[in-house]
């Protein structure tokens, strides 16, 4: 089944495109720079999923997990420790490194909402510097020597998602000129991600109905040039996620940052 949907693309502009946090010293204050709404067909794939990971960065898989709370003590090791048999099953990592959680729930007092920006998480020179960041210059050299990629996984808490759902764009639809670099300005620090500008050839999908049991794998960067893939929330869907009570169980969702070595 196909749905409309709503997203944000990034525009090209004279000024810095950049989205600046904690603005103000507030936590949670974001500015984010012009972006251009655009109503998108969404194929559902639920029901058959022809991609995988090794030619399109990406896979689907059910993978049921032992934390059933989020907030409580102790869940990091256990959960790390489920993340890293994942993706030594799926996707034949080596190492895993597993550096960042994001728990994200679509609501107004949020300290981390769902991404609405049509994006991918890091450019070629964030990453590197990103590799660099998180295991120093001599070892990234070693990591860069061989074969190593930035992986998310990204699951549901707590219920099925019917709100917002994660979005992504076919990569073989994507023509390298749609990308552009966006900054991210930090109180402390910069970083650098990928933008997309709207083209109509982009083919958009997604997995209706998640389940806490169910996760997307999904590559942001690989050092030997494997697929990565633009992705963000998804709003204002037709069809079936129409419903009143999709508005009443907001997306709530963890995303797991890992470096991988294969």
């Amino acid at each position: 089944m196909n749905i409309n949907a709503m997203v944000n693309y990034h525009v090209t502009s004279l000024h810095e495109q950049a989205f600046r946090f904690d603005v103000d010293g507030i936590e949670g204050n974001l500015v984010a720079p012009e972006l251009n709404k655009v109503q998108v067909h969404v194929k559902d794939l639920r029901d058959n999923f022809p991609l995988s990971f090794a030619h399109d960065g990406i896979a689907f898989k059910r993978s049921p997990t032992g934390i059933q709370n989020f907030t409580q003590a102790g869940w990091r090791a256990k959960y790390e420790k489920e993340i890293s048999h994942l993706l030594s099953e799926s996707i034949a990592a080596k190492d895993v490194i597993i550096f960042d959680h994001t728990v994200r729930i679509d609501d107004i007092d949020a300290s981390r909402k769902p991404a609405r920006n049509v994006h991918n998480d890091y450019s070629s020179v964030s990453a590197n510097q990103r590799l660099i960041d998180l295991v120093g210059k001599e070892e990234a050299a070693s990591f860069s020597r061989g074969h190593f990629a930035f992986v998310n996984v990204w699951r549901p808490i707590e219920s099925v998602v019917k709100s917002s759902p994660l979005g992504f764009i076919q990569p073989n639809s994507v023509k390298a000129e749609d990308w552009l670099d966006i900054e991210l300005i930090y109180p402390d620090r910069r970083g650098q991600i990928l933008g997309l500008l709207h083209n109509p050839k982009h083919e958009w999908f997604y997995i209706s109905d998640m389940t806490p049991e169910e996760v997307i794998i999904f590559n942001i960067y690989d050092n030997k040039g494997r697929a990565h893939l633009a992705h963000s929330a998804l709003d204002g869907l037709s069809e079936k996620h129409s419903s009143a009570g999709a508005q009443n169980a907001p997306r709530k969702s963890i995303e797991t940052r890992t470096l991988i070595r294969f």
